[in-house]
């Protein structure tokens, strides 16, 4: 696979992470609300980590196993990441994550690069499903994915060990064939 393509959206543009993001990667990822409400981000966030972050998203880029995106206000520098991972060719499925700095939270940033990245897997990738989790004490999250198509599938009990405890996690996940809001418009992918 090659890298991101960039996908505008009304206010955003998203497009393949660099070096460049390497400052705002460490100080946004490093906030505590972040790493708080996702599953794998440490706390502190270093530059190691983002460093390593970096290289496993060229990996995996490189593989064909992940496309993720630097989430930018148009014009702007990074506010967040979005993509999807654990790419399943065979199966035409993946994983949505994203997480959006916190300046940027309760202003629709992150569904709006979301369902974004949701129409690319369906309309580029050829996925047929798309799914995501999060923890039940970040409804926020759960908010973001429904506005984006996906329904409550389960829930995994104790399936994520954080910060010495365990925690629920909610599934959802989106068909191709699921009604998907139109109140965005189409993507328009450049490379």
């Amino acid at each position: 696979m090659s890298p991101a393509p960039t996908l505008h959206t009304a206010r955003l543009a998203l497009g393949a992470l660099s070096e460049q993001d390497l400052p705002a990667l460490i100080a946004l990822a490093g906030a505590f609300e972040i790493a708080d409400t996702t599953a794998t981000i440490p706390h502190p966030y270093s530059e190691d980590d983002a460093r390593i972050f970096l290289a496993l998203d060229a990996a995996e880029s490189a593989a064909g196993d992940a496309v993720r995106f630097a989430v930018r206000l148009e014009g702007e520098g990074l506010i967040g990441v979005v993509g999807l991972q654990q790419i399943a060719r065979d199966r035409l499925r993946a994983e949505l994550g994203y997480w959006i700095g916190v300046p940027w939270w309760g202003k629709g940033y992150a569904t709006e690069a979301a369902r974004a990245v949701v129409r690319y897997g369906f309309d580029e990738l050829g996925l047929h499903k798309i799914h995501a989790h999060y923890l039940t004490r970040n409804p926020a999250s759960g908010k973001v994915l429904e506005r984006v198509g996906m329904r409550r599938e389960g829930m995994l009990r104790e399936e994520v060990r954080k910060w010495g405890r365990f925690e629920d996690v909610i599934l959802c996940g989106i068909l191709r064939s699921d009604p998907r809001p139109s109140s965005a418009p189409r993507n328009r992918p450049s490379r």
